[in-house]
This record gives structure tokens, C-alpha cells and sequence, in this order.
């Protein structure tokens, strides 16, 4: 019988000997835990307890929750029933709560295994019971469009700000051109018109497409009864052949020019990583900024025009071999859409080689880089007498910073892969631990100018990242899983619309961002009014809707080819 004593057959009992042990027999903690297997700390948390609440019944094993149901019992037969009906768990759990007999989708989980039920097949929707579900919107087709007289209000009114310039721009015909793939149901024209009301419509983006497929606006800007869905949108993009990118955005930035968007001749160039999360092992790792690491990702080049900031060129297809080439197909791109060559190219150390830079030079073309600091060049600077010699102070005139004065060592080098003299101007107290290494082919411009020249172009980072921000480029939770040259094109489309509306809006917006547009102006709700031969956009009262007026926008009256040639009118409140 001791054996009883000294070795329990379940927890509780093992408690008991445990604590009786420490507390009528003052063993010490550690012998206690060392005989009946706890460790030290676990006993004495043990013990702490039973003296909190000591009234406690012992030899008891823990109690469990049931495992079967009963068999006798009402409930079964009536569960048995429903299933026969094809009812779910979750139907039979509902309908038996409105019978006066409340049990749970769990318990009847259980009774329906024990009678030998397999789970239930997925259900279509009518063999479900009747009850509130989701509205199912109709199979977008351009053939079903309803252009009949009625009224409906949307809240993508803003968009329809855009249709005048889009009424005069040939989608159609580009887009043939281009080599664009459609159907009978959704041509090329409407399915490029969905995803652009969506990429300008920035806070939406394509995850939220589901909730807004039943929004008559967005649908009537597409041309379409109703917007298509996420999967006939992922499976466009992915159509589409790489080759036809680069000739729409040759035939689209020929055609917004036609409109007014005119072209300056500096550019700032960058590539951005945009990171992909995935098994593909043929995707290379590039470094992401934002999170100072390499990382799985899709490199892409963006070239921006610095004076008219719109974006004028996009390539998501490099790689890191090709990656130094880019600059120089982007000055072949620029020389086939304008007939002449950049003026001025600005870029950070890594985007092309020196070699490069020797090419940029025979060709006529003013650039201004970094050069990437080595632990020789800072050696060999620090060497260099401050006091004097060949430093300098100067002073900016064209930035708003704190370091408006820094010392500068100006003076010429020779690289390999460069023919001929470069000139690199050294500044420090510019605000960074280590001087900056500018290089450039522009001798005899002053190097104040050089400067806030260079400086103006690291406000290329802040419009990259409005258009990422804004234009969602790199959004991968997306529900719609869209070829990266696809959301380049869009971006690009939906960034000269935007600088289109702000050049005509004037009062400053010539140069605001994407994101401050969309604040002022296209975040709007508006009341749609289709009439025989007009569709008239009845917008709601805003603070700014005098500078629309200013602009003139209520004197549009636009035929829109999509919409069967009805004219439009924008009316603000």
C-alpha cells in the first residue's frame, strides 16, 4: 500500500504527495521537486499557489469537456434530418436556435461524425437556405452598355476630370498599334480604361477593385456596364506581350504632347526595387532602400522629366548585367520620340559604369553623377591641406537647407574607361559624416550651380515614392496580381494625366504632387445625369472647385468616343 503513497497514478495526486511532502514534512523545495519530477521553479510556483487558495479537492483527475453527444437525445434525430436536407452545420445550428434549441455549429460537428456524415460537399448558391449574401455584379461587356437617360451618383466623380483629355487621345487606335490584346466583350480600350480609372483613383488600387464593381461611375469612365473583375484584370496583364510596352509609351507621350504636356531636357534617372515574395529562382536580389537590405525583387528604371516632373520612361524588365545599359536605351528612346537627345542626365554612382560616361560625353550629353568614396580617396583627401589651399567656401542660393555654406574642393581627374578630363568637386559641411564626390562633364559651370543642381535632383526619391506611395507600384498585398510592366505603363498613363490637370488647374499645381491633385480635386463624389446626347457630372460642393471654374473645366464639352459620342459637361456645386 505505500507504493500508493510514493507513486501517484495522475497529476492531482502527484500534487498532493508534492505539496504534503513540503508542507507537513519540511522537505526543502528542491528535494520535493527532484522526487516527484518538477523542476525547482515550477514547484515553487506550485506552492505558491496552493497557499493562495488551499481549499481544493484532491485525487481527482481534471475534468474534460464531452467527446460524444448522447445518444438518446432529441437534438440528434432533428440534426440526423437536416443533413439529410443538404443543410450545413452552420444552417442546422441557426435553424435549431429558432426552434428554441440553442447548439452550437461544433456539437453538431460531433453528432454528424458519430452518425458516419462526411463533411458536405461545397453548396451552389441556390441549394443554400435563403438569407442576406453578397450582391453579384454582372459579366462586364462592352456590348451591354446602357447609355439609356437615368441618374446614379458615384463616388469616383473625380475621374471624370480626366475623360476630356483621354476624349482627344486615340486609346483605341495606340493600343492596336501597340499590339494590345482584347475581346468582343472587353476590347483593348476598355480594359486599359479599367485599370487606369483605378490607378488614378490612387487610395482605391486594385485590392479594393471587389468593393466598387457594382459603382456605375467607374464603369461608365471604362466604357462597360460594369468594371471587370480581379481575375479577368490579372490574367489582362499578364497577356499582354512585353514588346507592346515600349510602343505605347512612345505612342502615349506623343500623344499627351499633342495635349499640352510639354517636354523639358534634364532628367533624373533612378532604378527602385520592387520587392517580390516568392519561390522564383529566376528572380535576382537588388537592394531596397527603404529597408536597407537585398532582397528578392523586380528592378525597374524610371526616368522623370526634373522641370515638368512627369514621369517619361519605365522598364520593368533588367537585369543586373543590363542594368548599366539602361541609361543609354533610355537616350535611344528619347531620341526616336522627340528627334534630339537629352540636354542633361542626372544620376546616382550606381546606375551606369565610367565607360557609359565616356559615351554620354562623345554624344554631346551633360550629366552630373557621385562618384562611390573608397577608403584610399578619403585617405588621400584628409591629406590635403583645409587651411590654405585648394578648399573653398561657397554659398547656395537654390535649396532650402540648413548647409547652405559648405567647403568645396574643386578640380579635374582622370578615370579609367574615360577619355579626357572629368571634373569632381569634393564638398564637406554639407551635412554628412563623410564629403560628397561629384563628378561631371560640365567644366566650366559654377560649382554652386552644380550643386543645387544635384541637390534638386534627391527630390526625385520624394516623387519615386509619391508614385509608389500614391500609384501603389510596388503594392503586393494586392488582390490583383499585376504584371510589373503593366503597373509601370499605368503609372507613367496616370502620371501625365495628373500633370495634365495640374498645368491647367495652374495656381501653383503645376508642381504638386500626384497625391496633393487627388486631395483637391479627385477625391470627389458626383451625380452622374445620362441624357440623350450629354452626360452630365453634377459634382458636390468643395473649397476648390472656384480654381475648376478658374480653369475653365465647366466649359468642356467633350464628345467621348467610348460613350457612343455623348457629350460631356462638368457642373460644380
Amino acid at each position: 500500500m505505500a507504493r500508493f503513497f510514493l507513486e501517484p497514478t495522475n497529476s492531482t495526486h502527484r500534487q498532493y504527495e508534492a505539496l504534503r511532502a513540503y508542507f507537513v514534512e519540511d522537505l526543502p523545495s528542491t528535494e520535493v521537486a527532484r522526487r516527484f519530477g518538477y523542476s525547482p521553479g515550477s514547484f515553487r510556483v506550485l506552492a505558491h499557489e496552493f497557499r493562495q487558495h488551499p481549499n481544493r479537492p484532491f485525487f481527482l483527475p481534471p475534468q474534460k469537456g464531452p467527446q460524444a453527444s448522447p445518444k438518446s437525445d432529441r437534438v440528434r434525430d432533428q440534426i440526423v434530418a437536416l443533413r439529410k436536407q443538404n443543410l450545413s452545420i452552420y444552417d442546422i445550428s441557426r435553424l435549431l436556435e429558432e426552434n428554441g434549441r440553442k447548439i452550437s455549429a461544433v456539437a453538431a460537428s460531433l453528432i454528424l461524425k458519430e452518425e458516419g456524415f462526411a463533411r458536405l460537399a461545397r453548396r451552389r448558391d441556390e441549394e443554400r437556405l435563403p438569407g442576406p449574401r453578397p450582391e453579384i455584379a454582372e459579366v462586364a461587356d462592352a456590348n451591354r452598355l446602357d447609355l439609356s437617360p437615368r441618374r446614379f451618383r458615384t463616388q469616383f466623380g473625380g475621374i471624370f476630370l480626366f475623360v476630356p483629355y483621354l476624349a482627344q487621345i486615340p486609346l483605341e487606335r495606340l493600343l492596336e498599334e501597340a499590339g494590345f490584346p482584347g475581346t468582343k466583350m472587353i476590347p483593348a480600350g476598355q480594359a486599359v480604361r479599367s485599370l487606369l480609372g483605378l490607378k488614378l483613383f490612387g487610395s482605391a488600387r486594385h485590392s479594393h477593385v471587389m468593393s466598387y464593381v457594382l459603382d456605375e461611375g467607374l464603369a461608365l469612365f471604362a466604357g462597360l456596364n460594369v468594371v471587370p473583375k480581379r481575375s479577368f484584370l490579372t490574367e489582362y496583364s499578364c497577356r499582354i506581350d512585353p514588346a507592346s510596352y515600349p510602343r505605347l509609351m512612345r505612342l502615349w507621350f506623343e500623344a499627351v504632347g499633342r495635349l499640352g504636356l510639354s517636354r523639358g531636357g534634364s532628367f533624373d534617372l533612378d532604378f527602385h526595387t520592387i520587392p517580390f515574395h516568392g519561390e522564383d529562382a529566376l528572380i535576382e536580389k537588388h537592394y531596397v532602400s527603404k529597408r536597407s537590405r537585398k532582397q528578392k525583387g523586380i528592378l525597374a528604371f524610371l526616368a522623370q522629366d526634373a522641370e515638368k516632373r512627369v514621369f517619361c520612361y519605365a522598364n520593368g524588365q533588367l537585369r543586373k548585367d543590363e542594368q548599366s545599359e539602361e541609361v543609354l536605351r533610355f537616350i535611344e528612346f528619347w531620341k526616336q520620340r522627340t528627334g534630339k537627345l537629352p540636354e542633361e542626365l542626372i544620376f546616382d554612382s550606381k546606375l551606369t559604369t565610367y565607360a557609359h560616361l565616356n559615351r554620354l560625353d562623345q554624344l554631346g550629353i551633360a550629366f552630373i553623377t557621385l562618384r562611390r568614396r573608397s577608403a584610399k580617396m578619403l585617405q588621400e583627401l584628409y591629406q590635403e591641406p583645409r587651411l590654405g589651399g585648394a578648399w573653398r567656401r561657397i554659398e547656395l542660393q537654390g535649396v532650402s537647407r540648413i548647409y547652405k555654406t559648405p567647403k568645396i574642393l574643386d578640380r579635374q581627374i582622370q578615370l579609367r574607361d574615360y577619355q579626357g578630363p572629368l571634373r569632381e568637386i569634393v564638398i564637406d559641411d554639407l551635412g554628412h559624416e563623410e564629403p560628397t564626390f561629384l563628378v561631371t562633364n560640365q567644366l566650366r559651370r559654377t560649382p554652386a550651380r552644380l550643386i543645387e543642381r544635384y541637390a534638386q535632383r534627391m527630390i526625385i526619391e520624394n516623387r519615386i515614392a509619391d508614385g509608389i506611395d500614391f500609384f501603389h507600384m510596388d503594392a503586393l498585398s494586392s488582390a490583383v496580381a499585376m504584371k510589373v510592366n503593366c503597373d509601370l505603363q499605368l503609372t507613367l498613363m496616370a502620371s501625365s494625366l495628373y500633370r495634365l490637370l495640374g498645368t491647367e488647374i495652374g495656381q501653383g499645381y503645376q508642381a504638386a504632387t500626384s497625391r496633393h491633385l487627388f486631395r483637391d480635386f479627385v477625391e470627389a463624389t458626383a451625380q452622374v445625369h445620362i441624357q440623350d446626347k450629354e452626360i452630365v457630372v453634377q459634382f458636390q460642393k468643395r473649397a476648390h472647385n472656384p480654381l475648376l471654374l478658374a480653369a475653365g473645366f465647366n466649359k468642356k464639352n467633350n464628345p467621348i468616343p467610348w460613350l457612343g459620342g455623348k457629350r460631356l459637361q462638368l457642373l460644380f456645386g
